[in-house]
């Protein structure tokens, strides 16, 4: 349960990395990233893919349209980031900043990136063909990430990011929950906020969680079954950060419901890769997937180091 030796996650040298493409959502990426980095003494990478492999197969075999079409889409990252660096100065004028423009996709970059990141962000809006809203990079790098990638999104409201409420943690019976757990842990705790450790269940889904099969057992006796092996989960992580207070809810429902209704007052919503099962195939669960499009805060997805 402890961090393993060598997590490149946690090396004082892992950066806090941002894929920009200059739209509101990128911009929003870049300030609530920009802040963490500050918080948290790292250093903050701005990225960009341009993607050039896409743009020739547009242009096709016009060599003097295509060197044309890459020197200015070459000028418009260079304004990209240039801007993405300033708005992050002003956020944070002490933060040491780099920056980064590669030739391949943001896709490729954000997850290479990743493996050895603090964390990665992204905006969950932006262009066509970049860091659009659910788009080909997103659902890419939230798929295909390593280590925390966390989807910025905008509360709705004039705060667009909110600095204050809880952190919550979305625990199923799968694998894949203890990195979700971790990283809850580890964000309240640098936070120094209350962490909201929540649980669905349902009939359908009955043993999954405890790991039993179906029996005939009236609701209340299931909630309590379920509570108790929600707190004996969470207990060796409360040993670790005694400084957390956690609140845990269990709820006879679907998760999505209860953890999007929870993104109105959270800071943070923390999910793991996968869902209930953590099948291979399955890379980003429902709920997973779920929030990153619907969630009024961040959504961090945890993937196992």
């Amino acid at each position: 349960m402890a961090t393993p030796h060598g997590n490149p996650h946690r090396l004082a040298k892992a950066p806090v990395v941002v894929g920009v493409d200059g739209s509101f959502g990128s911009d929003l990426a870049v300030r609530w990233a920009a802040e963490l980095a500050a918080q948290r003494g790292r250093t903050l990478l701005i990225a960009h893919g341009l993607d050039l492999a896409a743009m020739r197969s547009v242009v096709g075999g016009y060599d003097i349209a295509a060197a044309a079409f890459i020197d200015t889409a070459r000028a418009q990252a260079a304004e990209t980031v240039a801007d993405a660096h300033r708005l992050a100065t002003e956020v944070a004028p002490d933060l040491h900043i780099t920056t980064e423009t590669t030739d391949a996709s943001a896709a490729e970059m954000l997850i290479q990136h990743s493996r050895t990141a603090y964390l990665v962000a992204i905006g969950a809006t932006g262009t066509l063909g970049t860091i659009a809203h659910l788009g080909s990079t997103l659902l890419a790098v939230v798929s295909h990430g390593h280590g925390s990638i966390v989807v910025v999104r905008d509360t709705g409201t004039e705060q667009h990011i909110r600095t204050d409420g809880p952190v919550v943690v979305g625990i199923d019976g799968g694998p894949v929950s203890e990195a979700a757990i971790e990283a809850a842990f580890a964000e309240a705790s640098a936070r120094g906020t209350d962490l909201i450790a929540t649980h669905s269940w349902n009939y359908w889904q009955l043993g999954d969680f405890a790991g039993e099969p179906y029996v005939l057992v009236t609701g209340e006796q299931i909630e309590s079954t379920e509570d108790a092996i929600l707190t004996e989960r969470l207990a060796g992580w409360q040993e670790k950060y005694p400084d957390v207070a956690v609140t845990r809810k269990v709820y006879r429902t679907e998760p999505t419901e209860q953890l999007a209704e929870w993104s109105n007052s959270a800071q943070l919503i923390v999910v793991g890769s996968r869902g209930r099962g953590g099948f291979t195939g399955m890379l980003l669960g429902s709920t997973s997937h779920f929030l990153v499009q619907h969630a009024h805060c961040p959504v961090l997805v945890a993937h196992p180091a």
